[in-house]
C-alpha cells in the first residue's frame, strides 16, 4: 500500500521560509518522480514541482519558479520542498503526489498524502 506521509507545514509571514517533508513508503521510491502539489481553498488542485527518478530534472509552476526547492533523499525514502519568499497566495494544504498527470490547467494524483498546512499571513 502506497503511504505518503508530509510534515512541516505552519505560518509563516511574507517574505518567510518553510521546509515540507514527506515520508514515502509501500514502493519502490527510488524509481519513480514524485510531486507536489497544493490546494487552496474553494480552488482547484494545483500542481507546483516535479523532481525526477534520477534526481537531475526538476521542474517547477512558474508561480513558484525560482523561490521553491524541490530535492529527495532516495536513502530516506524523502521528497523535501524548500519554500523560500513566501506569498500570502502560497497558502494553501500541500501534498506529496506520485502519478500526477496534467492535464491544461486540470491536475490529478492517483497517489497523495493528507497533506500538510501552509499558511502565510502577517
Amino acid at each position: 500500500e502506497v503511504q505518503l506521509m508530509e510534515s512541516g507545514g505552519g505560518l509563516a509571514q511574507p517574505g518567510g521560509s518553510m521546509r515540507l517533508s514527506c515520508v514515502a513508503s509501500g514502493f519502490t521510491f527510488t524509481i519513480y518522480p514524485i510531486s507536489w502539489v497544493r490546494q487552496a481553498p474553494g480552488k482547484a488542485l494545483e500542481w507546483v514541482s516535479t523532481i525526477g527518478a534520477s534526481r537531475n530534472t526538476a521542474s517547477y509552476a512558474e508561480s513558484v519558479k525560482g523561490r521553491f526547492i524541490i530535492s529527495r533523499d532516495d536513502a530516506n525514502n524523502t521528497l523535501f520542498l524548500q519554500l523560500n519568499c513566501l506569498k500570502t497566495a502560497d497558502t494553501a494544504m500541500y501534498y506529496c503526489a506520485k502519478d500526477v498527470q496534467k492535464l491544461g490547467t486540470v491536475v490529478t494524483a492517483r497517489q497523495r498524502g493528507q497533506g500538510t498546512q501552509v499558511t502565510v499571513s502577517l
